[in-house]
């Protein structure tokens, strides 16, 4: 589909809507006419399949407990077996509302209080909370940062991993906000260090299908081969793909049997959530449904960004566009133009933008602010438009 014939068809105001991006402005920064650049959602409907799906799930009328057929299983495996050879069999996978709810579950399954778990910052926030809101200790290593690039310290890594008694790491891949998306190299470096030091990794990879150009995603569970399974748990969504964040919808995948036993029992007596039909439905349909779609809206996404980093270049060329290689939320270090002290001054109420700021994913990035583009192309040029007439 031709770009602006997907915005004319799928573009929609969502203001009036009881939608946490526009209509929580108020509660989130104190105003509500604000331009919403903030919280990880798109302004595109999702595609037709899903919601002729749940159209004809609606007009059913009963919204009783669900089970899951073996449909699901094959479509979700037949979707990750083309886009990234790792074919998902039935018995791996369970469900959560949520890949933050996941994590916590994780955590509270395979750690103790008191043990630590791994970050590497900057990162999305609920990681660093979900680790100290279960009384475990938060372990925080920064990546390593150049003119917009993120890459890992694998030597702070293992040091970090040795010296606090690291039991947990959560990785994130594609890395939200730092937008890499990390190769097989790099997670073979990081994992190499948890397998060595028996450290179990928890990955978040919900932007999987969030990718641009050459930057293929790379399942951690298929790194050399799926060497590092028996320490991985895997976590990835629908959600961010399609733009089903409420359905609440998550998979676990746990490919060693003595990791899903010992998760299987801590679940008997915590988690007894059933699955979502509704994003169980949702998610079957965007499998079977969505690639075309996906395709336009990473189309627009990417279009975005190239249109962000050319006019930034001319207007404000000090500002430093980090590497958008996947999701939808590039970081833009606005150091040399703006006190990082006054950051949140200048962009709210100066500029008009409701956007996270970079010291939500880590203490080092203040004077830096995170945008999303999965949004009308309008939104992304009102926002540098203001962006350059308060700081040019």
């Amino acid at each position: 589909m031709e770009k602006q014939e997907f915005l004319e068809n799928y573009l929609v105001d969502r203001k009036g809507t009881d939608c946490s991006k526009w209509d929580g402005l108020q509660a989130k920064f104190g105003e509500d006419d604000l331009i919403a650049m903030w919280v990880a959602d798109m302004e595109f409907k999702t595609c037709d399949g899903i919601v002729d799906a749940m159209t004809k799930r609606v007009q059913h009328g009963v919204f009783g407990y669900g089970c899951v057929p073996d449909r699901y299983y094959e479509l979700y495996s037949d979707w990750m077996e083309k886009r990234y050879h790792f074919p998902i069999q039935k018995d791996w996978v369970r469900f959560a509302t949520g890949c933050v709810t996941a994590i916590a579950y994780m955590i509270q399954a395979f750690t103790r209080p008191g043990d630590g778990c791994m970050i590497l910052t900057p990162v999305y926030y609920p990681f660093h909370n979900v680790v100290t809101n279960n009384d475990r200790k938060l372990v925080s290593v920064e990546l390593d940062y150049e003119n917009g690039h993120f890459t890992m310290n694998y030597d702070a890594i293992e040091k970090a991993v040795v010296e606090q008694d690291v039991k947990l790491f959560l990785n994130c891949s594609p890395h939200n906000p730092a937008g890499r998306v990390w190769t097989e190299e790099e997670l073979d470096k990081v994992l190499a260090i948890c397998e060595k030091h028996h450290v179990l990794v928890v990955s978040d990879e919900i932007h999987q299908d969030i990718t641009f150009g050459e930057h293929r995603f790379v399942p951690a569970a298929t790194v050399a081969g799926g060497k590092y399974r028996d320490i991985l748990l895997t976590l990835n969504s629908s959600s961010k793909t399609f733009n089903l964040a409420s359905l609440i919808h998550s998979h676990i995948v746990i490919t060693n049997e003595e990791l899903r036993r010992q998760y299987d029992k801590f679940a008997s007596g915590t988690n007894r959530t059933e699955v979502s039909v509704m994003g169980m439905v949702a998610t079957m349909a965007g499998y079977e449904y969505g690639a075309e779609w996906l395709d336009s809206v990473l189309e627009v996404i990417q279009d975005n960004y190239k249109y962000m980093k050319e006019t930034l270049a001319k207007a404000l060329p000090k500002v430093v566009v980090c590497d958008m290689e996947g999701t939808y939320l590039p970081m833009l270090d606005l150091r040399a133009y703006v006190d990082p002290e006054k950051t949140q001054e200048v962009v709210q109420k100066h500029c008009r933008l409701a956007v996270d700021y970079g010291e939500w994913f880590g203490a080092s990035y203040k004077g830096f602010i995170r945008m999303n583009l999965a949004t009308d192309p309008k939104f992304v040029k009102q926002a540098l438009t203001n962006l350059i007439a308060e700081l040019g």
